[in-house]
């Protein structure tokens, strides 16, 4: 049973990886959080994780990861460099290649020694911007080279993958979080928590998700009435 056994979240503070925190802490007997600094747009981001862990009493793994930042230039990791949606068959300003493959690589590592079968990332193919490190496809086929490289039986798990923004604010609200994630979690590339700045790519798709999900929330009260 799932109930008895651990699980590392990778865990940025955001709100996709903060609603996954919450659906690991309803399912897994121990959870711990593993977040990865690799000089990063804001600092705020790994401060925020810091808090949320603290208040929700999880173990939490700070990880120095600077060399990404010296390897991959992006609007996350440069401040000269503007965040920028992609155009046509491009990828966003935004993308840091190999994020995800060394993120899920070291969470394996520290899962290894803390004794963790199970591995959360909010990774997600709907709302995923063409990066092609949050394909389900890649999970996958990480989920077997990570067991084959450490002769272990870890089970990645994405609960996020297949629902979009919407979707993910109602798993929130289902698990008790909504007014958590909405007020505690750091989405936006300007380093606003909560609502954000409201105009950058990352808070556009978090809001216009939110108040898809708060009308069609709304709109069910009315019919049940």
């Amino acid at each position: 049973m799932l109930k008895d056994e651990k699980a590392i979240v990778v865990f940025s503070g955001g709100q996709d990886s903060t609603t996954c925190l919450f659906w690991a802490l309803e399912r897994f007997k121990s959870v711990e959080a593993v977040t990865f600094d690799y000089n990063q747009r804001h600092r705020l981001e790994i401060d925020c994780a810091r808090e949320i862990t603290e208040e929700l009493g999880v173990q939490h793994h700070i990880l120095d990861m600077s060399l990404l930042n010296q390897l991959a230039p992006s609007a996350l990791t440069r401040d000269d460099i503007a965040v920028q949606a992609g155009g046509e068959g491009e990828l966003p300003s935004t993308f840091v290649p190999g994020r995800n493959l060394i993120f899920l690589s070291f969470a394996g590592i520290l899962a290894s020694q803390v004794g963790a079968k199970h591995i959360i990332t909010g990774v997600c193919e709907t709302d995923f911007s063409g990066y092609p490190d949050c394909r389900d496809m890649f999970v996958k086929s990480l989920n077997v080279s990570l067991n084959l490289s450490m002769d272990s039986q870890f089970v990645i798990h994405t609960p996020l993958m297949w629902i979009n923004k919407a979707e993910t604010w109602q798993l929130a609200d289902e698990l008790g979080a909504l007014a958590f994630v909405r007020e505690k979690t750091l989405t936006c590339y300007n380093g606003v928590i909560g609502d954000g700045c409201g105009t950058c790519p990352a808070c556009e798709l978090r809001n216009n998700g939110l108040q898809a999900y708060l009308q069609g929330r709304e709109g069910s009260h009315i019919h049940d009435k």
